[in-house]
């Protein structure tokens, strides 16, 4: 294998790219703006210690994953897209459109792969609940709704929506495979200023399909649960419960009788998911992509897609109104 990909940030989500991409093989190069950092992880996983500029002009590196602030991500990937590099940006792509659009633009130019990190997209789970939904186990979607909320770490460069929400947007999208017309906003600023702790957002398809997502950084119980509401089914993928029941199936039947609506479960179940770490997998496919050119699962456009929707989730909050698509 070769040993052909750099990380840039080895902070607390870096490092796990870093180990992941070590232990696939391929890890040519570290980079962080802590030199000290830096320098421990490269001893600890025996690769070299470079500079930006250096990983930009070494021949050797074909690959670059980026995962540092998002202010930076913009600038950085369109730099080791010109140098003829395929790229991996941690979520969000941008925090721009324009900016997302000009990544997107580069990447043609240079015939280079941008790839951007919706972890969740790569899960056992999410890829069997996709699955499931075409081979028709929940009939007509009616209905998504996902909840991500957690206790702890508070960030003061991005709100709670633009931290947490990504994921649930680009699964939603990726399961309508439409783009919603309406979005609206709820939020919250607790602990800092103007700065959303917690938010819920509306979207309305052009379909009738509707989604609803709740985050939060100020809950004291963690949850990662997204539901799929069908006409004969719900499927619900629970990311905190253990393997064999992180993905359940309940499939009912409703009953008019005296004017009432009586519904009966007619079935449910727990799938069996093959055990295996989603940013491995998310790490091999960058691998692949790097390797054969692939077009990523992620590529430009969707990461677009998820952008425009946090943009306009901003303007939504911003104007406490509902904003059209």
């Amino acid at each position: 294998m070769k040993k052909n990909i750099a990380v840039i940030g080895c902070g607390q989500w870096g490092k796990n790219l870093v180990r992941n991409f070590s232990e696939l093989g391929v890890l040519n190069s570290v980079c962080d703006s802590n030199v000290k950092t830096a320098r421990n992880f490269a001893i600890k996983y025996n690769v070299k210690n470079l500079t930006f500029k250096e990983i930009l002009n070494d021949s050797t590196i074909e690959g670059v994953v980026l995962t540092v602030p998002a202010k930076f991500h913009a600038s950085m990937a369109i730099d080791v897209m010109n140098k003829g590099k395929h790229v991996f940006v941690e979520k969000p792509l941008a925090l721009r459109v324009s900016d997302a659009k000009l990544m997107i633009e580069t990447a043609k130019k240079k015939k280079v792969r941008l790839m951007v990190g919706h972890l969740l997209q790569y899960h056992p789970v999410f890829r069997n609940i996709k699955k499931l939904i075409k081979s028709g186990k929940v009939g007509k979607l009616n209905y998504i709704y996902s909840n991500r909320l957690s206790f702890g770490k508070v960030r003061s460069e991005e709100n709670i929506i633009w931290s947490f929400a990504p994921h649930d947007i680009s699964m939603i999208l990726s399961i309508t495979n439409e783009k919603p017309k309406f979005i609206s906003v709820e939020t919250k600023s607790i602990l800092q200023k103007n700065h959303a702790d917690i938010a819920k957002i509306h979207m309305q398809f052009k379909s009738g399909l509707k989604s609803y997502i709740s985050v939060s950084w100020l809950n004291p119980f963690k949850e990662a649960k997204l539901l799929v509401i069908g006409s004969s089914g719900i499927l619900v993928f629970d990311d905190t419960k253990t393997w064999k029941e992180k993905l359940a199936l309940y499939q009912y039947k409703s009953k008019i009788s005296k004017g009432l609506i009586n519904l009966k479960r007619s079935n449910f179940k727990y799938f069996k998911i093959i055990e295996e770490e989603p940013l491995k997998i998310e790490c091999k496919h960058f691998i692949d992509v790097v390797k054969n050119n692939k077009c990523p699962i992620t590529d430009g456009k969707e990461g677009l897609n998820v952008l425009k929707i946090l943009s306009a989730s901003s303007k939504s909050e911003k104007i406490n109104k509902r904003v059209k698509i």
